[in-house]
């Protein structure tokens, strides 16, 4: 045998950070920003001057940071919210722990003028997708699976035909839910979709709104 082969195996060491903490935006929109965050996410300002805001919502000391630059800016960059869908970072997802958080949380915020610009079931989440001002897109979740579980659907025919998902209609979703239907039927991925509706699905979810 050579070398190589009577090497014993290593493992590499786990190195990753333990979890995140905030991200950072520069935006014209600081006061449109601020407000907000404080509606979806009920942000408050632990600091603020005139060149920075930080917000939280938990027991962490901020987990958004706005640096504010002047107002012209935005004018500036007129397709600046457009970026997002030709380069660079997507979205950020964030996690509900019940179906039932998630939709409740989609009443409340729809109720106040706050709407999806995409609500889809990918499979292994049940995703709602908003914009704040500046546009970045926020993936509200909950997952379908346990981690296993998700990692085995990533490998079945289903996700193979239709790596996507399925769009719904989060207020029949909610209606189902009310009514008695449980997670696990409210996972599968057509229980959003209306009785007589079509289901859209796949590469057919994406359009200029969604993409």
């Amino acid at each position: 045998m050579s070398a190589q082969q009577d090497a014993p195996a290593t493992t590499t060491p786990r190195v990753a950070p333990d979890y995140i903490a905030h991200w950072v935006v520069k935006s014209a929109r600081t006061e449109e920003m601020v407000r907000w965050y404080g509606t979806v996410f009920g942000a408050e300002i632990a600091y603020q001057d005139d060149e920075i805001t930080f917000l939280t919502w938990d027991d962490e000391s901020h987990r958004l940071a706005i640096i504010a630059v002047p107002k012209p800016v935005k004018f500036l960059f007129p397709f600046a919210k457009l970026r997002r869908k030709a380069y660079g970072i997507d979205h950020i997802a964030l996690t509900f722990v019940s179906l039932e958080r998630l939709l409740e949380n989609y009443v409340r915020l729809k109720r106040l003028g706050i709407v999806p610009v995409w609500s889809i079931n990918h499979g292994p989440t049940i995703s709602l997708y908003y914009e704040d001002p500046d546009g970045v897109r926020l993936e509200f979740q909950v997952e379908n699976f346990d981690p296993d579980n998700t990692a085995a659907f990533f490998f079945t025919e289903e996700f193979a035909r239709n790596p996507i998902g399925v769009n719904i209609d989060p207020d029949y979703l909610l209606s189902r839910l009310r009514n008695g239907a449980t997670h696990e039927e409210l996972r599968q991925r057509e229980a959003g979709t209306r009785p007589g509706r079509p289901v859209v699905a796949n590469k057919k979810t994406i359009t200029p709104k969604t993409l």
